[in-house]
């Protein structure tokens, strides 16, 4: 059996030594490196031959690499890496893995040409000036034979251990049962179908109910999938050793390297957590490593101290303590947060990046959106760089698409601007005079514009250029500085990539006090490659419909699967009821207080219990709460706030207690409206008054016209259909198992509208409300 690695894998293993030095580095952006790549290229004679496949054997492992460039005529071969800023400050042991990378090369190029010697340039381009700096030698073909052999030497076993557990995890795996005696309803329909969609390869849209199981209904087949060679099957949880149902398509017989399970929030993290540990066997462990990723705030224990060897001392000699921290962990199965900080404790390392290395040879990684489909997502550039196959389990798939948008847009206030140009005045007074310049021209408080000015991108590019250099050459960290150096450097990427899926905007607070905005509508195209890129992709929620919505706006492929899960639930469960003659537009919310706060009474004294009640802002919250605390003072109330703590969280949900008796008040769309398990009694009905509708503003408008021009469905992309998701996911919250029983009042006069009713759950049997019917 050969254990196959590419050489950059192999040498961030073996040579990597020294501190950790996350100093102000900053790096290219994906596309000036590709950009810098083909710059350097181009400066090269026609002999020279670019992107070169070398691969070569030692033992057990086959390595696989591809070098930049080579020219025969000189025989000299060219590793190129691109940079900003003084590359003198460049960490050593960032120079020392180049040197590495670069020889094996030299090595497999030798041994691919026959060649006695080879030249070996390393080329440093800098993207701000696009000056090439470069060092060179020449070795002769034993000394980089010896150079390649003591990596792999080193490297060997570590392979002989990633062999012998992937056979384990496979064997497990394939051997793997469900963890209950039957599935939930409509689980078993979904792990069919996730377990195909797996094995075949693309992506799928899955929508199921609320309450089913969806982390477990398909968490088990991926796991199920992932070590599975040859035909596929499906998932059942009778057969011997798991799924052996021969009605699915064929597929590749190759298994997954990786599983990411995406989610976004915190809660979620910990529910994937828990089922994960549910489907270990009775009595055994599951040979799966499993790591969980936190942001760097929740496990950094020197906050405030910069990550430099120089500074903190749990980065001081980081790499040089790794090996030992990483043998130990790989012995952990489950490396959660706390278990991650414990092995980084016992050998004084970083917790934070101690996590982000366990996870290149983690086979399950629990994380945040952001670590894959970010700009300067980790894990998708490690996909792309080790040629993983991957498959991506999206979590509540439909907040993605705010997520996503947020993560490609980017703004600029004037006030941290100002706040910092004291610094460099002579660098920062071009910027200064085309901002005010702007300013001074929009009399209005906003306005969006058809693209960012060429004058303001122009000065913003010469003064990050001078930011890189100023930066770079001052040890003195100037936090306000770099954060704002960071901002517009993400701002000049966004504008340079300006199309009509982002809008330029502006908003003025004041004579000279504005906010600049690059503001992202359509994700899709930065999140294409991020799919296409996972053998795979998953997406899953109880709101995915129309899926055509969800399809567009995150750029997802055409062959794109569906499924819409049947409801285990009965329309009796839940007594759906329409109220229209209130309504809760914006101009009507002062007269429908008092009907709301009576109506919520009424439903109060016929059937005691807990309730939860949405409205569409914290505004209308509170006049609604006020007034029913004052009328009705005797029956319990607590209230969602603003900005509200995760202990503050945990107690707005404590006070919902088994055969309780109140009121809980949230905001639609917030922290309460989905991922709430409030099963049985702890929760006997909600009132939802609101369509949740996005606010009618400039900006709303101004994109249902790009999505009416883009997709022919501007009113539904941009108001209906995010609306009514949040309305079914509020409303999700009642039922929760096949034995519960709740109300739910859906309280406007448009949820009689056709298009509305459509987009609700086929399986509720709604009926007017009796004070509605005119």
């Amino acid at each position: 059996m050969t254990y196959e690695v590419a050489v950059r894998t192999l040498c961030e293993f073996t040579a990597k030594r020294g501190n950790l030095d996350m100093r102000f580095t900053p790096s290219p952006s994906a596309v000036e490196g590709m950009a810098g790549h083909r710059t350097i290229a181009a400066r090269r004679g026609s002999s020279f031959q670019t992107e070169l496949t070398l691969t070569g054997d030692y033992g057990l492992l086959h390595v696989r690499g591809r070098a930049d460039g080579y020219d025969p005529e000189q025989n000299r071969l060219e590793e190129f890496k691109t940079y900003r800023g003084d590359l003198s400050r460049m960490p050593e042991n960032h120079r020392a893995l180049h040197w590495a990378q670069l020889r094996i090369y030299g090595w497999l190029l030798c041994q691919q040409k026959n060649l006695a010697s080879v030249k070996l340039a390393l080329v440093y381009f800098d993207v701000a000036s696009e000056r090439e700096t470069i060092f060179e030698e020449e070795r002769p073909s034993r000394e980089l034979e010896q150079h390649f052999a003591g990596h792999c030497e080193s490297f060997v076993s570590w392979a002989e251990l990633e062999t012998a557990h992937r056979g384990e995890r496979d064997a497990a795996l394939s051997e793997l049962r469900f963890p209950f005696a039957e599935f939930h309803g409509g689980q078993h329909e979904l792990s069919r179908a996730v377990y195909r969609r797996i094995r075949t390869g693309g992506a799928l849209l899955a929508q199921a109910p609320t309450g089913i199981g969806k982390t477990v209904g398909t968490l088990f087949p991926a796991l199920k999938a992932m070590g599975a060679v040859g035909p596929s099957a499906a998932p059942t949880p009778h057969a011997p050793g798991g799924p052996n149902t021969p009605s699915a398509p064929q597929a590749p017989p190759t298994s997954l390297d990786k599983l990411f399970y995406l989610v976004a929030k915190t809660s979620q993290r910990k529910l994937a957590l828990d089922a994960l540990k549910r489907l270990q066997p009775p009595n055994a462990t599951l040979p799966v490593r499993i790591v969980e990723l936190v942001a760097r705030g929740k496990a950094c224990e020197n906050p405030g101290l910069p990550c430099d060897g120089a500074v903190c001392p749990l980065a001081r000699g980081f790499y040089d303590r790794l090996p030992a921290a990483r043998a130990e962990a790989i012995r952990i199965a489950f490396l959660d947060q706390d278990a991650v900080r414990q092995v980084a404790q016992r050998h004084q390392l970083c917790p934070y990046y101690l996590g982000q290395e366990l996870a290149r040879w983690s086979d399950v990684v629990v994380g945040d959106y952001n670590y894959y489909f970010d700009r300067s997502a980790m894990l998708f550039g490690w996909t792309v760089t080790h040629e993983w196959r991957v498959c991506l389990l999206v979590d509540e798939a439909h907040n993605l698409v705010e997520r996503a948008r947020a993560m490609y847009t980017a703004s600029l206030d004037f006030d941290s601007f100002n706040a910092v140009r004291d610094v460099l005045p002579a660098a920062f007074e071009p910027v200064r005079r085309i901002w005010s310049e702007m300013n001074a021209a929009q009399p209005e408080p906003h306005r969006i514009y058809d693209e960012p000015p060429e004058a303001l991108l122009t000065t913003l590019n010469r003064l990050i250029a001078t930011l890189v250099d100023y930066l770079s050459s001052h040890s003195a960290q100037n936090e306000a500085l770099q954060a704002f150096f960071f901002d517009a450097l993400s701002f000049a990427r966004l504008a340079a990539e300006y199309d009509s899926s982002t809008l330029f905007e502006m908003t003025r607070s004041g004579r000279e006090q504005s906010v600049l905005c690059l503001r992202n509508l359509v994700p899709g195209r930065f999140l294409a490659p991020r799919f296409s890129g996972a053998q795979s992709a998953v997406l899953f929620s109880a709101t995915l419909a129309p899926h055509e919505f969800f399809r567009d706006i995150l750029g997802l492929p055409g062959s794109c699967g569906y499924l819409d899960v049947q409801s285990p639930f009965r329309p009796e469960q839940l007594a759906v009821r329409l109220v229209r003659s209130i309504s809760t537009r914006f101009k009507d919310r002062a007269r429908s207080l008092a009907p709301i706060a009576d109506l919520m009474a009424r439903q109060f004294a016929a059937q005691p219990g807990n309730y939860l009640v949405f409205l569409s802002s914290f505004e209308y919250l509170e006049g609604v709460a006020a007034l029913f605390t004052e009328r009705y003072p005797s029956i319990p109330t607590w209230r969602q706030h603003s900005g509200m703590s995760e202990p503050d969280r945990e107690a707005f949900l404590s006070r919902f207690v088994p055969e309780g008796a109140g009121v809980g008040f949230a905001v639609l769309g917030g922290a309460f409206a989905e991922g709430v398990d409030l099963p049985g009694s702890r929760l006997v009905g909600a009132f939802v008054a609101t369509l949740g509708l996005p606010q009618v503003n400039a900006v709303n408008e101004e994109m249902q016209r790009r999505m009416d021009t883009r997709f022919g469905s501007g009113y539904e992309y941009t108001y209906l259909y995010p609306g009514i998701q949040k309305v079914v996911q509020a409303a999700g919250r009642v039922i929760r198992t096949t034995t519960d029983r709740g109300v739910l009042y859906l309280i406007d006069d448009r949820f009689t509208h056709s298009k509305v009713r459509k987009l609700l759950p086929q399986w509720w049997a709604i009926n007017p409300h009796p004070s509605s019917v005119v």
